[in-house]
């Protein structure tokens, strides 16, 4: 990468970092109150506020920090901020926690009357659930029955990893503290719980070789990736448009699709994560939508790529409901169309054809971009560029006419151009034989059942 996208990147760094240190001082300015509010209505001592909750909590909507994006993107109320900010706090500000120790003499290294756990490898006041309930509710049971939703597998804390109780404590997730302080996330390790890898590519855009009318459709997509956020935040059409941008990308094998994703991440900083179908597919009922939404909820508020090679296994055609099999089967791909419609990053589906998606999924792509095989103009760059420098052409090899004669795919000339290479590595010598490039011709023709 060269120097100057190395500055820029880190400048953009620079001032996230710098907005999500505006922000939570902010946050921390309305916390340091809270605490104070409480302690005071708790001795019966004057106050400003007859309850904690009637302290407003910062206005974060003209904000573009990640810690505000996530605090608008799930709409969190007060006593969603307050857990968030408070198990924020160990990490960044510490002593604003230690009034816990001052107030409770009898501390007695795991439990106070207000809750918390004292560590031994790690300094200061370590909030638990009891501390949040004391700050949030004090003697409110009803308040106190409403924190049970916070830790419960289905709220939004638990679905996208941003914070859990322990016997630790209330526990912020490395992949948010991360995300609150340097402006980066964590890459997931791809497991049964995230089945999907991360991708990317040494290539750029002038290695890609595309007919002009897909190129043009892909930069659509690298214009939303660029300046969706702006549309929706900074021009209000949030309300009006949905999140996110959804596209299918069709066409033979071996002509770009998953390079075009893996570009698409590069050139606008996206991560880009192939999901493994391997890990998502499940004949047991229920058990593929658990294993996407693992994916999704990972990756929602993460401007990621999402990319889905050989879509049909998931995004195929509902069939006629004959069966209970066939009505689970049309509930997943029911299940799937309401997550990818309501995902904020990119999906791309890649299939071979078009009419094996399901028509519901295609009617609310943003874009359906076709993929054609080469045509022989475009063969003949990816015959050119193909060949390493250090090698040279047999006199007798003429790459015109092979590039009219036979019609390939990239990825298929790419094969060829590996092994006719390979052929002359093992021989101990650079030139590239014409006989070599034939018989890998007649091997990418065998495999895609054509006469050779």
């Amino acid at each position: 990468m060269a120097a100057s996208a190395l500055d820029g990147r880190a400048a953009a760094g620079g001032m996230v970092m710098l907005h999500n240190a505006r922000d939570l001082e902010t946050e921390l300015a309305w916390f340091a109150q809270v605490i104070d509010t409480r302690f005071k209505l708790y001795f019966g001592q004057e106050s400003a506020y007859e309850a904690v909750t009637d302290i407003e909590p910062p206005d974060l909507s003209d904000s573009d920090s990640p810690y505000a994006r996530l605090v608008r993107h799930y709409d969190l109320s007060f006593i969603e901020r307050l857990a968030l900010v408070l198990s924020l706090a160990p990490h960044i500000r510490p002593q604003m926690l230690d009034i816990f120790f001052t107030k409770n003499a009898t501390f007695d290294r795991r439990f106070s009357e207000f809750g918390g756990v004292f560590h031994t490898t790690r300094s200061g006041f370590i909030p638990t659930r009891e501390t949040l309930a004391f700050l949030a509710a004090g003697n409110d049971l009803q308040i106190r029955f409403e924190l049970r939703a916070l830790f419960t597998g289905d709220h939004v804390f638990a679905r996208h990893n941003i914070l859990h109780d322990s016997e630790d404590g209330l526990q912020i997730s490395e992949d948010m503290l991360n995300l609150f302080t340097t402006g980066q996330q964590t890459a997931p390790t791809f497991s049964a719980d995230f089945p999907a890898q991360h991708i990317e590519t040494a290539l750029s855009w002038d290695d890609l070789v595309l007919h002009p009318g897909t190129r043009r459709q892909i930069e659509d997509i690298e214009t939303w990736l660029q300046h969706g956020n702006t549309l929706l935040h900074d021009w209000g059409m949030a309300a009006k448009l949905r999140p996110g941008y959804r596209s299918l990308f069709y066409g033979p094998p071996g002509t770009g699709k998953t390079i075009t994703a893996c570009l698409l991440g590069k050139s606008t900083d996206h991560a880009v994560y192939k999901i493994d179908l391997s890990l998502v597919v499940s004949k047991y009922i229920g058990e593929t939508e658990k294993n996407l939404a693992k994916v999704f909820d990972q990756a929602e508020h993460k401007g990621w790529i999402l990319f889905f090679d050989e879509a049909d296994a998931l995004f195929g055609k509902r069939s006629e409901t004959k069966d209970a099999h066939d009505r689970y089967a049309n509930q997943e791909v029911a299940f799937l169309l309401q997550r990818v419609e309501t995902f904020d990053g990119v999906a791309i589906l890649a299939s071979n054809r078009r009419e094996n998606i399901d028509e519901a999924f295609a009617r609310r792509f943003e874009s359906i971009i076709y993929f054609p095989m080469p045509r022989p103009e475009e063969r003949l760059r990816l015959w050119r560029e193909g060949f390493s420098p250090q090698t040279q052409l047999e006199p007798g090899l003429n790459l015109e006419n092979i590039a009219e004669e036979y019609t390939l795919a990239g990825g298929a000339i790419m094969n060829v151009i590996r092994y006719a290479s390979m052929q002359a590595l093992q021989c101990s010598r650079t030139l590239i034989a014409a006989d070599d490039v034939l018989q890998g011709i007649r091997r990418e023709l065998a495999k895609e059942g054509k006469a050779t």
